[in-house]
């Protein structure tokens, strides 16, 4: 490689470079759009019934609302299949579940829960499907519109979004629900979806040069066959262990970590000042430097270094449980663990869409981000067992042993020697400006 090619090609992998691309910014807004309905259906919609002195047993089946979020694989075929007849394939989908949402939430102002329980939960179940839905599309349009060392700063940025809708839906709130009805709170929140409504209008088209499926049997049948023709059967399955189990260390401690510190002695008001706060911070701060690393290693390095950090920052909470009550410890802790759930929600999100072929996007993403979810909903479910039967002290030893087993199937998927993950789809980041959103032909970057 000559002098010139290596300074080109640290230039296109310089951190700064990526980040203060303008699809980032897009992403950003794109992010706090799929964040903003999601506290309206369980948090904040739990505080007005509360408020509103609904009973806490109906409270808790309203959980129920949400399961659209679980079983959206189900229908992300539909948006792989079908093009709206205007802004693409993937812009089309995201602006019609948007504008959906602003009427869905807008609506959610003229129930009452002392009344009319039953219409709320369908509003509800309203918001969560087409909120589910708009994740659909905005994971394939994320996907589609960033080259492999992008994906990492793009998740960031997206994520950052996220948090701060969460921040106004979950708390702005309840601040304004001090002073106004909840009636109009829900109807102010939604008012901005505007926001995310106008940059979809305006963000550029990603290229998209094959034909969709060409009916809802393909949509469905052909993501299974096209991944595992694409990584080979054995290779395949050993990804989708992968993904199960990459996480699995940071879910298994976060799933105790609450109990842990309230056991240890920690008031409720310690451990959520330090979660909310110092925590959240350091979970965003975390997904930021992990895009960076992978815009700077490449995505295999940054799974191997990512995870062997992962493992390691358990390790603060197995020496806070050898140790007495110290709030900065416990600080030091919470800080450490989740600027490790940063970094691994980076690496991650980056390598499921890395395999994700550009035809069968939607499907892809929602399939192996289902199965991600395995780890933190299903195979933690032991996890206050263990620690009841063996001590906190064990209990977190074994969190940081979880981070071996990816570990060792990191060769046979993404082997430190290569920048990309072995079976990795093409994802160039081509685009088309907005305006000519209908022209494949004329792609740009």
């Amino acid at each position: 490689m000559s002098e010139s090619t290596a300074r080109e090609s640290t230039a296109k992998t310089s951190p700064v470079r990526i980040f203060a691309q303008p699809k980032m910014a897009t992403l950003l807004v794109l992010g706090f759009s799929s964040g903003l309905p999601f506290y309206l259906t369980s948090k904040t919609l739990q505080a007005w019934m509360t408020t509103a002195k609904v009973d806490l047993a109906t409270i808790g089946f309203f959980s129920l609302v949400t399961l659209p979020y679980s079983l959206k694989f189900v229908w992300a075929p539909v948006m792989d299949r079908y093009v709206p007849p205007f802004l693409g394939r993937r812009r089309g989908w995201v602006f019609i579940t948007q504008v959906l949402l602003l009427l869905a939430i807008a609506a959610m102002s003229l129930h009452d829960p002392r009344t009319g329980l039953k219409m709320l939960a369908i509003n509800a179940i309203a918001i969560a499907f087409l909120s589910a839905s708009q994740d659909i599309s905005l994971d394939a349009y994320r996907t589609d519109v960033l080259e492999n060392r992008e994906m990492g700063a793009g998740a960031a940025v997206f994520v950052m979004g996220y948090r701060i809708a969460l921040l106004i839906t979950g708390g702005l709130a309840l601040y304004l629900a001090d002073s106004i009805t909840w009636p109009t709170v829900y109807l102010l929140l939604s008012a901005l979806m505007i926001v995310g409504i106008v940059i979809t209008f305006l963000a550029p088209e990603p290229v998209l040069r094959e034909q969709p499926p060409r009916s809802l049997y393909e949509a469905v049948i052909l993501p299974f066959g096209e991944f595992f023709q694409r990584a080979g059967v054995v290779r395949a399955f050993l990804v989708l262990l992968f993904i199960v189990l990459y996480k699995y260390s940071d879910s298994l401690a976060g799933s105790m970590t609450t109990p842990f510190l309230l056991k240890t002695g920690f008031s409720q008001k310690e451990v959520g000042a330090v979660f909310g706060g110092a925590g959240l911070i350091a979970t965003i701060v975390g997904t930021l430097v992990g895009g960076a690393g992978i815009g700077k290693w490449g995505i295999n390095r940054a799974l191997w270094v990512f995870v062997v950090f992962q493992g390691i920052s358990n390790l603060t909470y197995y020496a806070l449980a050898l140790s007495s009550e110290s709030h900065g410890f416990m600080v030091t802790a919470v800080v450490v663990e989740n600027f490790g759930l940063g970094l691994v929600t980076a690496a991650m999100t980056a390598f499921l869409m890395s395999m994700c072929n550009k035809r069968f996007t939607a499907t892809q993403f929602a399939l192996l981000s289902s199965l991600m979810a395995a780890s933190r909903d299903v195979l933690v479910a032991p996890a206050g067992t263990i620690a009841e039967s063996l001590g906190w002290p064990t209990f977190f030893l074994i969190t940081v042993a979880m981070a071996v087993p990816p570990l060792l199937l990191l060769p046979f998927i993404a082997p430190w020697s290569r920048d990309l993950p072995i079976g990795a789809a093409s994802h160039t980041g081509e685009t088309v400006a907005a305006n000519a959103a209908q022209l494949p032909l004329a792609p740009r970057r």
